[in-house]
């Protein structure tokens, strides 16, 4: 009797073994499947048509930069940088707008292609290249990513947060990120980041040497940020070494044109969408995106995901990125400054074209129907 119960007890197990052998094996299967797509989606090959998906068409963009030029190149609120002499120069009527979409396509209008130093916009693409270098593990434990709701070139956030350097797209955390790009020399450092830059961008960048002395000699509060980081252990190399290649990358020369197609480049899963090449692996966009809509704007960062909703960057030249992912990117020039230094048209004309069409990334993707209906004039 009791043998009968056992062989009774067992026959389940043996009916129900080669189910679950083969649900098992099929989510191996997947999993394999799922793990091969992430790895090819890393490589270098181009994956364009991974990300493109209801693009607006070149009439919608044409028309849209159109009205937002028109409706703010008038506008004379804000004011040029004054702590840096020759940023205090620049002509405040200048004004350009770019978009560059995922499949190379650019347009453009106003001084789209009046050079200018990238300042804080270029914190963006080394801290892409020393995430892809380190791992976000590493980044997350010795630069940090939280926003610190305080100026970005402010001293008391560094003291008041256990991390000290705080995140990559202020100054503290910008002077650190730059401390560990990997390297024997300084000169070695350097070209890593200017071959960086120059790689989004799809051509060779260089400096403005004008504007690299002009930040050299009175960047007195940068100095006291990176001695504060270097008295809490926090660079991975020389402190002032790693100051002067901050501002020598701060005073990188771009257009309007070069930051739209640097940051179609994130738009595209990080293959430049001119050159095809990839620069960044895909898996780490979306960690630069993030820090980018949390950190951009600096204290007002929270206010611009609120109101328009997509990652961007600032640098207070005027320069002002912001990215569509899977679709576009825009950037704008234009030197007057809000107080918390960003861009005033800048800010304004990308609200106005992410509310015309409908991108805003919390808002889903774009219908068709909002993009076939977009009004032929718009206003605010």
């Amino acid at each position: 009797m009791q043998l009968r119960l056992i062989l009774l007890g067992l026959i389940p197990l043996v009916l129900i073994s080669p189910a679950w052998s083969y649900t098992k094996a099929k989510q191996e299967v997947s999993d394999l499947k799922t793990r091969n797509f992430l790895t090819q989606l890393s490589t270098d090959t181009p994956k364009t048509d991974l990300y493109k998906k209801d693009i607006p068409t070149p009439e919608t963009f044409q028309q849209v930069l159109k009205e937002a030029y028109e409706t703010f190149k008038g506008v004379n609120e804000g004011k040029n940088a004054d702590y840096i002499p020759f940023l205090a120069k620049a002509d405040p009527n200048l004004f350009g707008i770019v978009i560059a979409t995922v499949d190379g396509k650019v347009y453009e209008i106003g001084d789209s292609k009046y050079p200018f130093s990238m300042q804080s916009v270029s914190k963006v693409f080394t801290f892409a290249h020393v995430l892809q270098t380190l791992g976000s593990t590493a980044v997350e434990e010795k630069i940090g990513v939280n926003a610190t709701g305080l100026p970005f070139n402010s001293l008391i956030a560094i003291e008041l947060n256990e991390t000290r350097s705080v995140n990559p797209l202020v100054n503290a955390g910008a002077i650190t990120t730059v401390s560990f790009v990997p390297g024997n020399t300084s000169e070695d450092r350097w070209n890593q980041i200017i071959g960086t830059m120059s790689d989004f961008a799809g051509r060779p960048l260089s400096v403005q040497e004008e504007v690299y002395r002009s930040e050299s000699e009175t960047n007195l509060r940068n100095r006291g940020i990176v001695q504060l980081l270097d008295s809490y252990k926090k660079l991975g190399s020389d402190p002032l070494e790693s100051l002067d290649l901050y501002t020598r990358q701060c005073s990188i020369e771009v257009t309007a044109r070069d930051l739209a197609l640097m940051s179609a480049t994130l738009a595209n899963g990080g293959v430049n969408p001119i050159t095809s090449k990839r620069v960044l692996a895909q898996n780490y966009v979306p960690k630069v995106l993030a820090v980018m809509l949390t950190n951009g704007l600096y204290e007002d960062s929270g206010t611009w995901a609120y109101q328009v909703g997509l990652p961007a960057k600032s640098g207070v030249s005027g320069g002002i990125i912001a990215v569509v992912p899977g679709k576009f990117a825009i950037a704008t020039y234009s030197p007057p400054l809000d107080q918390a230094g960003n861009s005033f048209r800048g800010q304004k004309a990308i609200e106005y074209i992410t509310s015309k069409l409908g991108v805003n990334i919390f808002s889903g993707a774009t219908s068709r129907t909002q993009v076939a209906s977009y009004p032929k004039q718009g206003g605010q």
